[in-house]
């Protein structure tokens, strides 16, 4: 299934912050709250929280919002009102909403209601895979490629997930050769971007350097690929720096930190919006979401789902705003 990439060589520079400004001033955030931030809640959150939620996210500036998943209610109940949500949703002029769709019928039930994008999920863990999708790698592949191959047909953008890029939960470190590999694949058979994620939050510097530079063989454009990270262990915004200076411009991320997997125990949450926006904004670099709101939106969500807002940005600004009103 998978072809052997061929090596080029390439010489890696040394990178600052003045170097990331010149490459481009623009990052895209991916929002992944709604889906990703609420799939691995225990209490199912009613609909209408849902919708309010993803219609606040519009109004931030945000671009791209995955909004839930089109999977079976068995194996994620949280996303068992899928077709409500996506319905319901105000959907602003220029904003992408895409849906996980797993399976040919997830896309099937995406298609019926109007879904214009749509992501596909892999990994480099046999172990993982079969946890995930009970299948394994190649079987994943060939499931994904069905679901590519009509997708494309109906003119909808697909979007490609890797999983457990630096390390997984039940093999441990993972090579960076395989995320080359799977990336090859997506890429041929039509996805525009893949976004790779570090499920478990293991990822340092050094080993998100080990596969950046291996995604180098496979295409020079990095605009292709997006990081995809969870903040175990507090390196969430230290790899996401070594990835700006590899070229990446979209980050995936989630609004109060809100995230975790069903079948990856002891990871944490995806790094949160507002801790991100606050430190790309900082660099000098731009992303046209407002931080404000989407602090207001973090604030907003913890307190739907009574939980601590884990966005050390949000809580400050927020905190900030209430004293200067005093």
């Amino acid at each position: 299934m998978f072809k052997l990439i061929s090596k080029l060589s390439f010489n890696v520079r040394n990178f600052s912050i003045k170097s990331v400004r010149k490459s481009s001033n623009f990052i895209k955030i991916v929002e992944v709250g709604p889906r990703d931030g609420l799939q691995n809640e225990r209490n199912i959150v009613p609909t209408e929280i849902k919708v309010d939620f993803i219609n606040r996210l519009s109004e931030s500036g945000l671009k791209s919002i995955e909004v839930t998943s089109f999977v079976s209610p068995k194996w994620v109940p949280q996303m068992a009102d899928n077709v409500q949500v996506f319905q319901n949703i105000n959907k602003v002029h220029g904003t992408s909403y895409p849906v996980l769709v797993p399976n040919l019928k997830g896309l099937e039930d995406a298609l019926k209601v109007g879904v214009k994008e749509i992501a596909v999920f892999s990994a480099v863990s046999e172990t993982f895979t079969k946890k995930n999708t009970n299948c394994s790698i190649n079987d994943s592949m060939k499931n994904i490629k069905a679901v590519v191959e009509e997708a494309k047909k109906q003119d909808i953008k697909i979007r490609g997930y890797i999983s457990c890029i630096a390390g997984c939960p039940y093999e441990g470190e993972t090579k960076p050769t395989m995320v080359a590999n799977v990336s090859t694949f997506l890429l041929q058979l039509g996805c525009y971007e893949i976004s790779l994620g570090d499920t478990i939050g293991v990822g340092t510097p050094d080993k998100i350097k080990k596969v950046l530079h291996e995604l180098k063989h496979v295409s020079n454009d990095m605009s292709e690929f997006a990081i995809h990270c969870h903040d175990t262990y507090g390196q969430a915004l230290v790899n996401i720096l070594t990835s700006l200076e590899y070229g990446i411009r979209v980050f995936d991320s989630s609004v109060a930190g809100l995230g975790g997997c069903p079948y990856a125990a002891g990871a944490s949450g995806n790094v949160a919006t507002e801790d991100l926006l606050y430190f790309l904004h900082g660099q000098g670099l731009e992303t046209g979401v407002n931080l404000n709101k989407i602090a207001k939106i973090g604030d907003f969500i913890s307190s739907q789902l009574q939980r601590k807002n884990q966005s050390k940005a949000g809580v400050a600004i927020l905190a900030k705003k209430c004293s200067t009103n005093l």
